[in-house]
C-alpha cells in the first residue's frame, strides 16, 4: 500500500510540474503575432522562441506525444498542428511532417518552391511564405495546386512576375501584394470559386491584365484589394457578392454610370489617390450598405449624392469651392435619416463653412474637419472652425478624439500609404 501511495504522490508531483512547465511555455509564446502580413515594419526581431542552437532543443523535457519537427524549425506544443521556420534566414524550404497544417515560413531568403518538401504535407491549411525571393518560374508546376485542404496562402513581398497558378479549388485567401505580377492569365482565376479575400495591392497590373471576366466567376469574392497598380480604369466584371474595394494610389479618372448597381453589398470603398475629375450625380445612389468612401486626393470639384448608410467620407485633397448640400441630399425624410457621422474636407477651395442645411439632412453628423483650405497656388487659409464638432457627452468627446487622431494621423503620413492602404486582413 506504501508503495502505490508513493508512486501516487510521485505521478501527481510530476504532472503538477508538467502543467507548470506548459503553463511558462504557453505564457511565452501566447503573444506571438500570427497576423504579421500586415506588419507597418517587417520584423526583423528574432521572436520569443527563436532557438539559434537547433540542439538546445534536445534538452527541453519530453512532450506527453513526441513532435516530429523539421531541424531548421520549432514546433511549439501547445500549437501541435504548427512548425514556425520564420526569420531564420533559410535558402531552401525544409521538409513538412504530415500532420502539419500552419506553416510559417515568412522573412527568410527562399528563392524556390519544389514538390519534394510537400509531398507529405497533404493536410496543410496555411502556409506564409511573405518576405522572401521567390520567383514564379522557381515555383515547381503544380506544388499548391496538391494541397486540396489549402485555405490560405501568403506570397505577399516576393519577386513574382505572373500569377502564381494552378492554385487548389480550397483556396479561401490568397495575398499576393508586394510583387511585379503584371498579367492575370484567362484560366488563372477560373478554378478559385471559395475565394474570399484575393490582394493583388503593389504590383503592376494595367488595364489590359484585367480585361476578360477574371472575378466574375469568384462568386465569395467579399474583399479585393488592387491598390498601388496601373490602372487607368474601374476593374471590370466584378462579382455581385463583393463588400471591400481597394484602388487607392492608381490613375483612375471616371466612374462609368451604373457601375456599382451589380455590387449592391459594397461596405467600403477606397479610391484616394487617382484621378477622379466628377463623379455622376447618382452613382452611389444603390449602394445601401456602404459605410466608408474614400475620395481623398482627387480632382474632384464637386460632390455627389450620399446613400443614407454611409458614415464616414474622405474628400479632402481634391478642388472643392464649396459643398452643394442639396446634391449629397435632395430631400430629406425623417423617419430614415442619413447615418453619414463624419466628413473630411481639407486641402480644398472652401471659404466658408458648410451650409447649417446639412445638419437637418445629416442629423447624426459629429465632426467635419475643415483643417487647411487651399485658396489660391502656394497659398493655404484656414476657415474660422478648423474642426466643426456637435455637442457631445464627454463620453462621446472622447470617443471621437482618438478616432480622429487615429485617422488624421493615418492619412497624413503620405511615406507611410503604401502600406496603410490595406484593409485590414480581419475587418474593423
Amino acid at each position: 500500500g506504501k508503495g502505490t501511495n508513493l508512486n501516487m504522490g510521485t505521478l501527481s508531483q510530476l504532472s503538477i510540474i508538467y502543467l507548470l512547465w506548459t503553463a511558462t511555455v504557453f505564457c511565452q509564446y501566447e503573444d506571438y503575432d500570427f497576423a504579421d502580413e500586415y506588419d507597418e515594419e517587417p520584423d526583423h526581431q528574432h521572436p520569443y522562441y527563436f532557438n539559434s542552437d537547433p540542439s538546445a532543443q534536445a534538452e527541453n523535457p519530453h512532450y506527453p506525444f513526441p513532435i516530429e519537427c523539421a531541424r531548421e524549425c520549432f514546433c511549439p506544443p501547445e500549437f501541435p498542428l504548427s512548425m514556425y521556420c520564420d526569420h531564420r534566414k533559410l535558402k531552401t524550404i525544409p521538409n513538412i511532417p504530415a500532420h502539419v497544417q500552419q506553416l510559417y515560413l515568412q522573412n527568410n531568403d527562399i528563392e524556390a518552391v519544389p514538390t519534394g518538401p510537400f509531398t507529405n504535407a497533404t493536410i496543410l491549411r496555411e502556409i506564409n511564405l511573405s518576405y522572401n525571393k521567390i520567383k514564379f518560374n522557381m515555383i515547381d508546376h503544380g506544388v499548391f495546386a496538391k494541397l486540396s485542404n489549402l485555405v490560405q496562402l501568403h506570397l505577399q513581398h516576393n519577386e513574382l512576375d505572373e500569377f502564381p497558378f494552378p492554385l487548389p479549388s480550397s483556396l479561401e485567401r490568397l495575398l499576393l501584394g508586394f510583387n511585379k505580377i503584371s498579367q492575370l492569365p484567362g484560366n488563372a482565376l477560373d478554378r478559385l470559386p471559395n475565394i474570399t479575400m484575393l490582394d493583388l495591392c503593389n504590383n503592376f497590373l494595367d488595364d489590359s491584365a484585367l480585361k476578360g471576366s477574371h472575378f466574375s466567376v469568384m462568386n465569395n469574392l467579399m474583399q479585393l484589394n488592387l491598390c498601388n497598380n496601373k490602372l487607368q480604369t474601374m476593374p471590370p466584371n466584378l462579382p455581385s457578392s463583393l463588400m471591400y474595394l481597394s484602388l487607392e494610389n492608381n490613375s483612375i479618372s471616371y466612374i462609368p454610370e451604373n457601375y456599382f448597381s451589380k455590387l449592391p453589398k459594397i461596405i467600403a470603398l477606397r479610391m484616394s489617390h487617382n484621378n477622379l475629375q466628377n463623379i455622376p450625380r447618382n452613382t452611389f445612389n444603390n449602394l445601401l450598405n456602404l459605410l466608408e468612401l474614400n475620395l481623398g486626393h482627387n480632382k474632384l470639384k464637386q460632390v455627389f449624392y450620399i446613400p443614407r448608410s454611409l458614415q464616414h467620407l474622405y474628400i479632402e485633397d481634391n478642388d472643392i469651392e464649396m459643398i452643394n448640400v442639396t446634391l449629397m441630399c435632395p430631400s430629406i425624410d425623417p423617419m430614415n435619416t442619413k447615418q453619414l457621422t463624419y466628413i473630411r474636407v481639407d486641402q480644398n477651395k472652401l471659404t466658408t463653412p458648410i451650409s447649417t442645411y446639412a445638419f437637418f439632412c445629416f442629423p447624426h453628423i459629429r465632426t467635419i474637419y475643415y483643417g487647411e483650405q487651399n485658396s489660391h497656388v502656394n497659398k493655404t487659409t484656414q476657415i474660422r472652425t478648423a474642426v466643426f464638432r456637435r455637442l457631445l457627452t464627454p463620453e462621446e468627446y472622447d470617443e471621437i478624439e482618438d478616432e480622429d487622431h487615429e485617422t488624421h494621423d493615418q492619412e497624413t503620413e503620405e511615406e507611410h500609404e503604401a502600406e496603410n492602404n490595406y484593409f485590414y486582413p480581419h475587418f474593423w
